[in-house]
């Protein structure tokens, strides 16, 4: 199960050169003569580089999250990939990607023959420091598709543990592309609001315990907090998540059980993947172990929105209709 190259500024120089309308470091600017202006652009990626040019990046490539959430702050790129087919992924349901080319809809697989033709600025994606890798760039991508870093630099916020610094990474970013300030403010006000509420449903009904779980085939696999930065944040706003004992060794994004002890862990609510839902809570209802499982008999289950949220637009309503479940769920379920 997936839970879905490093490029250094300074090295790449002639790279951004040609890429993004020119970029020279200190010894260059010096040598031709006085000190050296200050760039028309700069950003700090997530992978700790601060990036600069002379102009302003204007054609952008983007990953589908992170070009969605740009797009909500009033930035709209030329093209997109995605890892599965964008009709089809929940954390793309209501983007209008009009007039947007899209270079791939399969997990690492991008038509970087098409980019190029839209001789790209910037490419834009998350930073994964578990896999020292920007989105579309990681273990197992295609060598052809990892091409695409040399159409143009690659920047993005960082993954982390909180999908609040995710947000204010790309806000960062699409402020620096021209976005308008107060659209970004308004955005973090609404969100700010239903974080208020999300604490406050934790607070009227304490001590609810929840597991995040992905069941897939004859696996059970649950997610562990570390490494899913929405269920931190869960659990910074009072949520009780579950923390598995054993995460696997070679991808630590789960705990992999076998179906026949899905029963390990009992709390008073199941979050689903939702990005596999409903049919993973089916896959659970067929096998027998689920009626040893409290919440799941006692019907106290729903989503989680599992490692796609960029936007306070999305994050607001995935709070929101969290908090009321919160309130309807019966703390003493669980063990």
């Amino acid at each position: 199960m997936r839970r879905r190259a490093r490029i250094t500024a300074v090295l790449i120089s002639a790279v951004l050169t040609v890429a993004v309308g020119g970029c020279a470091g200190q010894s260059e600017a010096d040598a031709e003569g006085g000190s050296s202006a200050e760039p028309g652009w700069t950003y700090v990626s997530g992978d700790g580089e601060t990036y600069t040019a002379d102009e302003v990046p204007v054609r952008i490539i983007a990953e589908a999250y992170a070009a969605k959430v740009l797009m909500e702050f009033g930035i709209t790129p030329v093209a997109i990939w995605a890892s599965s087919p964008v009709s089809e992924d929940v954390g793309l349901q209501g983007v209008d990607f009009t007039g947007v080319e899209v270079i791939g809809q399969e997990w690492g697989k991008i038509d970087v023959a098409a980019a190029a033709e839209l001789a790209p600025d910037l490419i834009v994606g998350d930073w994964w420091p578990v896999e020292e890798a920007y989105s579309g760039f990681e273990a197992g991508v295609e060598d052809s598709s990892r091409r695409l870093a040399d159409l143009a630099p690659v920047v993005g916020a960082s993954q982390g543990d909180s999908i609040v610094t995710l947000i204010e990474g790309y806000a960062d970013l699409a402020a620096s592309l021209g976005a308008d300030p107060e659209a970004i403010a308004q955005s973090r006000a609404t969100f700010e609001e239903a974080v208020a509420d999300f604490e406050a449903a934790n607070e009227e009904n304490p001590g609810v315990t929840a597991l995040a779980i992905s069941p897939w085939d004859t696996d059970y696999s649950v997610a562990v907090p570390a490494y899913a930065p929405e269920l931190l944040d869960f659990q910074r706003w009072g949520l009780d998540v579950i923390v598995p004992e054993t995460p696997d060794p070679d991808f630590p994004y789960w705990e992999t059980l076998s179906m026949e002890t899905a029963d390990t862990y009992q709390p008073d609510l199941l979050l689903f993947d939702d990005r596999n839902h409903p049919g993973n809570e089916a896959i659970l209802a067929e096998a027998p172990i689920s009626r040893e499982i409290a919440a799941f008999a006692a019907g106290q289950t729903t989503t989680w929105p599992a490692y796609w949220v960029h936007t306070y637009g999305d994050y607001a309503a995935e709070l929101t209709r969290l908090a009321e479940v919160i309130r309807a769920t019966d703390s003493s379920v669980g063990e």
